[in-house]
């Protein structure tokens, strides 16, 4: 499959391949299996909207979201604490999957010469011999 394994899925969200795992991109902490959801593997905490948007006026309408209506999940590294995403969700909503990957279609791509990481974990399209 070539050297790098790490594809980098999001700003700080790494996927090794190999291993099938999710890794931060800051610290390498593994996260979880990458057959599931990442999010099960970070920190959670959430949030008071009313503190992250605070009451723009006075009055029944301030601007700031009901936290009857929202609430807002914060998702840490448990390995260095990086912020790895946020949510707003309904109460009672579960969290969101929001990343999926067919891990079987890219380990088939990346064997069979298709695609390839390069040294940045970005996914590239080999170039097939004779094509311009």
């Amino acid at each position: 499959m070539g050297q790098n394994t790490t594809v980098h899925v999001a700003e700080y969200l790494d996927l090794d391949v190999d291993a099938e795992r999710w890794r931060c991109h800051s610290c390498g902490h593994d996260v979880g299996p990458a057959r599931d959801n990442y999010k099960k593997g970070l920190l959670i905490h959430e949030r008071d909207p009313g503190e992250v948007h605070p009451p723009l006026i006075e009055g029944e309408y301030t601007f700031s979201p009901n936290p009857q209506w929202i609430r807002i999940l914060e998702f840490y590294c448990p390995g260095c604490g990086r912020q790895v995403e946020t949510e707003y969700l309904p109460p009672g909503h579960p969290i969101t999957h929001d990343t999926e990957i067919d891990l079987d279609g890219l380990k088939r791509k990346l064997a069979a010469g298709e695609l390839r990481i390069d040294e940045h974990g970005k996914l590239a399209v080999q170039k097939v011999d004779g094509a311009a």
